[in-house]
């Protein structure tokens, strides 16, 4: 398998999404490409904003020409998991019927890693669901190409002087 083979998939029986890739890249780069403001910009919409890295945590992540969309932190276990929930609906506030859950796990392999995402929860989107989850599926993939082209291309230091 090389880093970006497969796409995610959905699993219309669980309403999840899912996607596995193998990052060249150490699970320390990983994470932080997945929980630093400043680096989850660089491959996962435009901006990032969370401010309180911890559960219950809140924040925002915004897409040019889709909005902003709220974001809680539900579980922090650095460097193996990391998982939030995000609105579906730019500019409104987190509620059951209106988020989904993102969840990655990391695990070493070799000198990379192998990185999970599952979200979950389109069942409680209603009639909209079907759509959300060929939406998030294709979204899954494209942002993890990017996620895994930035740590791949990328050796260079960021602003505190740690490596990406």
């Amino acid at each position: 398998m090389t880093s970006t083979d497969q796409q995610a998939v959905i699993d219309s029986e669980k309403f999840q999404v899912t996607r596995t890739v193998l990052v060249r890249a150490t699970p320390d780069r990983v994470w932080a490409a997945l929980t630093r403001d400043d680096l989850i910009a660089r491959w996962f919409g435009q901006k990032a904003s969370l401010p309180d890295l911890r559960v219950g945590g809140e924040g925002v992540f915004g897409f040019d020409g889709y909005g902003e969309f709220a974001v809680r932190i539900d579980e922090y276990d650095e460097p193996v998991t990391f998982a939030f929930t995000w609105t579906n609906q730019p500019g409104a506030p987190l509620r059951d019927d209106n988020s989904t859950q993102v969840r990655f796990t990391l695990a070493p392999d070799g000198p990379g890693t192998l990185l999970s995402v599952v979200e979950s929860g389109f069942d409680h989107l209603g009639e909209g669901s079907a759509h959300a989850m060929e939406s998030n599926r294709s979204g899954w993939t494209g942002e993890l190409d990017e996620l895994v082209a930035f740590l791949e291309g990328s050796d260079r230091p960021v602003p505190d002087g740690r490596t990406a």
